[in-house]
């Protein structure tokens, strides 16, 4: 599976990580409880007055990283590990500036179509 520069570095750097061979993963994985609690802690040290969770996490990632750059959903959904398309659709709503984009770019095909 093709991974983005950031994600092949991260999974490069705990390449060796006793807690992944134990837990016969690619990554050291933590509790989602623990997990929040690190988020937190990162929140505070920050300044950022939101509560930061990982379903917030996922959230963004789904709307800002993929959906906002033109990633279909279908392709979202496997990369959650969805087994429903409709489990993604909660997370994934529509951003306001990506809706602005898909209307001027139908906008363009209809209008060049008519035109040329």
């Amino acid at each position: 599976m093709p991974l983005l520069p950031q994600a092949l570095s991260i999974i490069e750097r705990y390449k060796e990580d006793p807690r992944a061979h134990v837990q016969v993963r690619l990554l050291p994985v933590h509790s989602n409880q623990k997990l929040n609690s690190y988020l937190g802690e990162i929140a505070y040290l920050c300044r950022i007055d939101n509560n930061l969770s990982f379903h917030l996490a996922c959230h963004t990632f789904t709307t800002s990283v993929t959906l906002a750059n033109s990633v279909p959903i279908e392709s979202v959904s496997k990369m959650l590990g969805h087994g429903s398309i409709r489990t993604t659709q909660i997370y994934a709503k529509v951003v306001e500036k990506k809706l602005s984009e898909d209307i001027l770019q139908l906008r363009d095909r209809l209008c060049g179509a008519v035109y040329e």
